[in-house]
């Protein structure tokens, strides 16, 4: 499961960027999520996004790797409220 939040507000815009997804435990680890992340960017390219933010915890190495294959750049951490864990916030560059 892939889902792009147009605008992320509030808490999103914070701790939960414009990309979400989830792939079922027994999938994992084998390159859906880089994949689904790298298939989805044209479509947010496509909605006039320049840049999208997607956030992981540190304890979330699948997450991270995902991420950083797909171009992230790590900007800064923040506290996640509800998990009380250190949330990245990476953002991926659009470009042509």
């Amino acid at each position: 499961m892939i889902g792009v939040r147009h605008k992320p507000i509030g808490p999103l815009g914070t701790w939960g960027g414009h990309i979400g997804y989830c792939v079922r435990p027994p999938e994992r680890m084998k390159g859906y999520a880089t994949q689904m992340l790298h298939e989805v960017l044209p479509y947010c390219k496509s909605l006039g996004l320049k840049r999208v933010l997607l956030t992981a915890g540190d304890e979330n190495v699948g997450s991270v790797k995902t991420i950083l294959a797909n171009g992230g750049i790590l900007e800064s951490y923040v506290t996640s409220p509800n998990h009380h864990v250190m949330v990245g916030r990476y953002w991926i560059t659009l470009t042509d």
